[in-house]
């Protein structure tokens, strides 16, 4: 079983080949302890990318949007504001996809849910 590093290790890879095959500038912070894991550069716009390991779960692929450092409190979950990151990028590996979702389209949330196939009740609202 992976660790919750190697998860993310094999997402941010995943997500940066998939950029440079698109053409996109890709670069990597030299310290760690930022907020992003990536930047891109696409034409000219740097962008902060935070990358994410997401898990399919049937008919949908799970990103979650949020990050978990354990501390002497136990366990601490925090979001990602705008002023620290300006997209999400996940790679679901089931799918062997990734997927780039601008920070702006979902602000606050907790987890975005990427739908392969249409909700089975026909639900339209809240669907992007």
């Amino acid at each position: 079983m992976l660790t919750t590093d190697q998860k993310g290790s094999i997402a941010e890879a995943a997500v940066a080949y998939e950029a440079v095959k698109l053409g996109i500038g890709v670069f990597r912070p030299i310290s760690d302890g930022e907020h992003y894991d990536l930047i891109f550069d696409v034409s000219g716009r740097l962008l902060r990318v935070q990358c994410k390991w997401a898990a399919r779960q049937g008919d949908v692929v799970a990103v979650r949007c949020y990050s978990c450092r354990r501390t002497a409190d136990g366990l601490t979950r925090r979001t990602y504001t705008s002023s620290e990151v300006d997209a999400f990028a996940a790679h679901c590996p089931e799918l062997e996809r990734c997927f780039f979702l601008p920070f702006e389209r979902f602000p606050q949330h907790r987890q975005i849910q990427l739908r392969l196939a249409p909700a089975r009740n026909n639900q339209q609202q809240g669907i992007h």
